[in-house]
């Protein structure tokens, strides 16, 4: 094999070394229970489950010249301080409806309960429980990606299992706690592409690639997304969820903060699949010709990421324009003014997370070939170290560049 300097694959160590050194730091950090504990008003405190034991009354009504159907439901109450009791919940019978739910004795809903300045206890639709199916749904989904992926398929449960216990058990209480939105998503994402690639991939070159080149990406991004909210002045509270929070939360949240640790967790889930499918290029054109010197692997890396930006790109806008849809409509039936609508802060918070989310998957692809490239021609110059890394790829196979 040609001689080549060395300073990617040692670049590329460095910065493994540097991950580990963070998950020493940062594994206590996750477990550590926030010092400041919510303990204001939350939003559905007074809600509960209840069972529809009987149909009182059904029939059609007219509110604000609008023609409806409506029943009376006779619901058992499942939890809370007045488990047991049978009470009465109207649905459309007093407020406008959108949807069309019809209920029948056994289903269960969820009821807000409260009293009324006489005291008496009342009871108010708050939607349907949808638990059933949507387990269903949650095993048809594990079914298929196990039949699909097997093992691999396992381990990418177990990753996908691991996320939301980081969502759930670290970003969301670290943020709820008064901490830095954007720090402890930073912190979360780094933790959760160290942990769930190598579930899913194992522990090889293809995937140190995937995690090195995810690192870089992602701070890239996060600069970029400091920059920009930043120019932009952008405050984070154009989504009318972002004032719920302020109102039911007792711990100030930095809105601004929030916005850009979402900017890096939804960029996360994006880099993950791009810049595993470039890694995997890479190793896949160098064990289709072994020969081939590091410009040419990079070259070829570099046309096939090319179609891998324009697909993820494209995706990555439709995504957050079918998130934002209903609130568009809105936008635009109160005001045909495309030019203000950009400027909306709801508006320009979707386009600034779409281009800048672009924009480290961009930088993505020269950074996964360079390095993926870097650990295919020289990691068998590290020598006796070099078995410390695993194989090339998943296969279990060690191949040599001659």
């Amino acid at each position: 094999m040609k001689k080549y300097p060395t300073p990617f694959i040692i670049s590329a160590i460095a910065l493994l070394i540097a991950l580990s050194a963070f998950a020493v730091w940062g594994i206590p950090y996750f477990f550590q229970p926030p010092s400041i504990v919510p303990n204001g008003s939350t939003y559905g405190s007074d809600t509960v489950r209840a069972h529809v034991t009987q149909i009182l009354e059904e029939g059609q009504i007219t509110l604000s010249e609008n023609k409806q159907p409506y029943q009376v439901l006779l619901v058992d109450l499942l939890e809370g301080d007045y488990k047991g009791l049978l009470i009465e919940v109207d649905y459309g019978k007093r407020q406008l409806r959108s949807d069309t739910n019809r209920f029948t004795p056994g289903d269960e809903i969820f009821v807000l309960i409260g009293k009324d300045p006489t005291g008496v206890l009342t009871a108010y639709y708050v939607d349907y429980v949808r638990t059933k199916p949507l387990l269903i749904l949650l095993g048809i989904f594990a079914a298929s990606v196990i039949l699909m992926g097997r093992w691999k398929g396992v381990g990418s449960l177990l990753a996908l299992s691991f996320t939301m216990l980081v969502i759930i058990g670290y970003i969301i209480p670290h943020i709820l706690a008064g901490e830095d939105p954007f720090r402890v998503s930073l912190i979360g994402s780094t933790i959760l592409l160290g942990t769930t690639l190598y579930l899913t991939y194992g522990w090889n070159l293809k995937t140190h690639a995937s995690v090195l080149s995810m690192i870089l990406a992602l701070l890239l991004t996060g600069l970029l997304s400091v920059f920009f909210v930043s120019f932009t002045r952008l405050t984070g509270s154009g989504q009318e969820n972002a004032l719920f929070l302020i109102q039911f939360s007792s711990v100030s949240i930095n809105l601004r903060g929030l916005l850009l640790g979402g900017m890096i967790i939804g960029a996360l889930g994006v880099l993950d699949d791009l810049v595993s499918s470039q890694s995997a290029a890479v190793f896949e054109i160098h064990d289709a010709n072994p020969s081939l010197g590091f410009l040419r692997i990079f070259e070829k890396s570099m046309r096939i990421g090319r179609d891998h930006v324009a697909a993820t790109v494209n995706t990555l806008v439709l995504a957050y324009t079918g998130a934002s849809l209903p609130l568009l409509l809105l936008f635009t039936l109160g005001s045909g003014n495309y030019g203000f609508l950009l400027n909306v802060g709801f508006v320009a918070e979707e386009v600034v997370r779409t281009l800048v989310g672009s924009l480290g998957l961009i930088a993505a692809v020269p950074i996964s070939s360079l390095i993926a490239t870097s650990l295919a021609l020289y990691s068998d110059r590290l020598g006796e170290w070099r078995v410390l890394l695993g194989p090339e790829t998943g296969d279990g196979e060690h191949r040599h560049s001659h």
